[in-house]
């Protein structure tokens, strides 16, 4: 599981620097940047790498608040070390992280953290019991990142993104009745939801997911998260 570790160290060079955080800074707080004033908590932390991770990549900048005041970082060592073990233990699989400490004002300093996006997705987090001890069983919950905010990932985005995956099975999809049927509804309203699917051609809601997924693999249709509502489209 943790084969990536020595590729992990290699990665932390210096790339960002104080005038690319002081555009960061400056764009605010979205898609792809996170701003924490410090290390609040490795399942916190965890949360916002496999977000990015599992969507289009990020930054996270540590020593800055969310509404862009810099504060920086006294313990940047410290801070660091939790960094790393964060996205190495309480991410599956590991995440390839890259780390810069930029020096800021007096003895207090900014460290960026860059999230690419994964070739290796869906990631997760990973639960610990009250003992310390790694949760092997149990439902896997993944966050992916839509504007500004990092969210659970539901049931059909995890589907998709491991439906993406070079060892994923081979697609066999067949279109017929449902699949008509929902092209047409879709050429009509434009989007609709699982459940909606579901009801309109009267079969489980597993079933409904399982065919949309496909359509979306097969690249007929796009999966769209808006806030907290996921609906499907016709494909462009």
């Amino acid at each position: 599981m943790f084969e990536g570790m020595i590729e992990e160290k290699a990665a932390y060079r210096k790339k960002v620097t104080r005038r690319d955080v002081m555009a960061l800074i400056s764009e605010g707080e979205g898609l792809h940047i996170e701003f924490k004033r410090h290390f609040s908590s490795p399942e916190k932390i965890a949360k916002e790498m496999i977000a990015f991770a599992n969507t289009k990549g990020g930054t996270i900048l540590f020593g800055v608040d969310d509404d862009g005041s810099v504060f920086g970082l006294q313990s940047e060592k410290s801070e660091l070390s939790e960094i790393e073990h964060t996205s190495q233990f309480l991410c599956d699989p590991p995440i390839a992280i890259s780390c810069d400490i930029i020096p800021w004002s007096g003895k207090k300093d900014i460290i960026a953290v860059t999230v690419p996006t994964s070739m290796n997705k869906p990631h997760t987090l990973i639960e610990y019991d009250a003992a310390g001890k790694r949760v092997v069983n149990g439902a896997r919950t993944g966050f992916v990142r839509v504007k500004d905010k990092s969210l659970q990932a539901s049931k059909e985005v995890m589907k998709v993104m491991r439906a993406f995956r070079t060892d994923a099975p081979p697609l066999r999809i067949a279109i017929g009745y449902n699949e008509r049927v929902l092209f047409e509804y879709l050429e009509e309203n434009g989007k609709i939801t699982v459940g909606e699917f579901a009801e309109l051609v009267n079969i489980s809601r597993r079933r409904a997911s399982k065919i949309l997924v496909d359509l979306v693999r097969a690249g007929t249709l796009l999966l769209h998260t808006v806030e907290s509502a996921e609906f499907f489209s016709l494909g462009e």
